[in-house]
């Protein structure tokens, strides 16, 4: 995927100028060598901060260096100003962890204090509104610390990527589909650039692409890749050519930005004009590190692409759609899997999923729409069951009234035929039902969510609260109750 950024982590020691100086930046290179063991490079600034004026040096060193996030770390007890400054300056994530104390045999002049220090940098942080990320226990050992750092990176990398992402939609959403509509104000809050269009702009643009000499290589690899599931050959010169207007347009339009992802269009009047339907097309670059979400959803496509960037690995988007049915639950479900019939679903879209994401893969009409509309304008859905494993379901999403609100609950996939059409798959999260009242309904989130095949829960959780969301909602366990769940029921 190189539609992601590269992490350059450096880590910056502190120290308090009554404490040794040689405490801080020894805990540093012990540190600094727990966390090259166990997951590769660091820069380590040369500089401990003691000063402003040495603050001053290590920024110069950490641009210097190419760093984009940054870990202050309190070998000490740290000067509270300078530290401060520095995460205020960097210009990009910064964490703050410190030092626990290694020994009984050396609490004198071995004593760093960090523990209490740590208190103070978290005050004089909210005195000048500067948002770093704390771990959930932030004092430790060196090799509690590197693994500290590791929890970082995800945020860290997130919040560099977001700066510099363009989301490029086309058209407005389908008529009568309020369901994915949000302002687009908190996008600029976050630091991602939006460029709206009309999916006639786009409509322009395929048709200046016939022709294209590169359409015979691209249709060569949409074969490899379906296999014995090329069942519509014929449409796949025309997604071919439709998939290099898109990375085109990517391409023309990015600006000053390294990264992109795409809210498209697909109904009602897409499959008639355009002769078929993106949804293969949506996946294969979504496969590539640039989501494209279905129906224009701006907000989806956002999630899309956090989701990546964390896992780094294919998303996909889809309804939170039906409910499975009790035969089903009953001969295939209960007994075999610790889980109610409340805590399942089915996840669904019509055909936007990767090829990789699913069991086995078969290029289909959109069902929904051949009831409608003529077979051949509906061609280009990818169908399957969708792999089972272990998935995180989430959401960024803004109000109406521009305030951001999110969601994330871990789950699975289960081994279960879903016996549908689509891209489809069982989905089972623990207390589902629950959660689908007083979080999915009560904070009213559109049916669209984001999948991350893997537990990505911590990460996703950690870079919402990075980003500002404080409204963050969750699948609680059993016996915990909502704030709006009737204590009686």
């Amino acid at each position: 995927m190189n539609n992601i950024p590269e992490l350059k982590i450096g880590i910056a020691a502190v120290s308090r100028d009554c404490f040794p100086m040689s405490l801080s930046v020894n805990r540093r290179k012990a540190v600094a060598a727990a966390y090259r063991k166990k997951y590769g490079e660091i820069f380590e600034c040369p500089t401990c901060v003691e000063e402003e004026t040495g603050m001053r040096r290590a920024l110069a060193e950490l641009r210097e260096a190419g760093c984009n996030a940054l870990v202050v770390y309190l070998g000490n007890f740290g000067p509270e100003t300078p530290e401060t400054l520095l995460a205020k300056e960097f210009g990009g994530p910064v964490m703050f962890m410190a030092a626990a104390e290694e020994t009984m045999e050396d609490l004198i002049d071995g004593r760093g204090d960090a523990y209490c220090g740590m208190l103070n940098a978290s005050y004089n942080l909210k005195l000048r509104e500067i948002h770093a990320y704390i771990p959930e226990y932030p004092v430790g050992t060196a090799e509690e610390c590197a693994d500290m750092i590791r929890e970082f990176e995800p945020v860290a990398r997130t919040a560099v990527a977001l700066r510099d992402l363009k989301i490029i939609s086309f058209g407005p959403r389908p008529k009568d589909f309020l369901a994915c509509n949000a302002p687009i104000k908190r996008l600029y809050d976050l630091g991602v650039e939006i460029e709206e269009n009309s999916e006639l702009d786009l409509f322009e643009s395929y048709k200046l692409h016939e022709g294209d000499v590169r359409i015979p290589d691209v249709v060569k690899d949409m074969e490899r890749e379906l296999g014995t599931g090329n069942k519509k050959p014929e449409v796949l010169p025309d997604l071919a050519r439709y998939e290099l207007t898109l990375l085109d347009w990517i391409e023309a339009h990015k600006g000053s930005r390294k990264y992109a992802a795409v809210a498209g269009k697909c109904w009602p009047a897409f499959q008639t004009q355009f002769g078929f339907v993106p949804c293969y097309v949506n996946g294969r670059l979504t496969a590539r590190g640039i989501p494209v979400s279905c129906e224009v959803d701006i907000y989806g496509a956002l999630s899309e692409y956090i989701g990546t960037v964390i896992s780094q690995d294919t998303v996909t988007l889809l309804d939170i759609n039906n409910t499975v049915p009790a035969d089903m639950y009953e001969a295939e479900i209960r007994g075999t899997y610790p889980y109610t019939q409340k805590d399942t679903f089915m996840g669904f879209h019509c055909g936007n999923t990767a090829a990789g994401k699913l069991v086995s893969c078969e290029m289909k009409n959109q069902l929904i729409m051949t009831r409608t509309l003529p077979e051949k304008s509906t061609r280009g859905t990818l169908e399957g069951d969708i792999v089972p494993g272990k998935i995180t379901f989430f959401r960024l999403q803004s109000t109406a009234d521009a305030e951001l609100r999110a969601y994330a609950a871990e789950g699975e996939i289960l081994p279960v035929a879903t016996r549908s059409f689509g891209g489809i798959g069982v989905f089972a999260i623990p207390e589902m039902g629950r959660f689908y009242r007083h979080v999915l309904i009560e904070k009213n989130f559109p049916h669209h969510g984001a999948v991350a095949f893997g537990h990505y829960g911590r990460a996703i959780y950690d870079t919402f609260r990075y980003l500002g969301v404080k409204d963050i909602g969750f699948n609680q366990p059993a016996g915990v109750r909502y704030p709006t769940e009737n204590p009686f029921a």
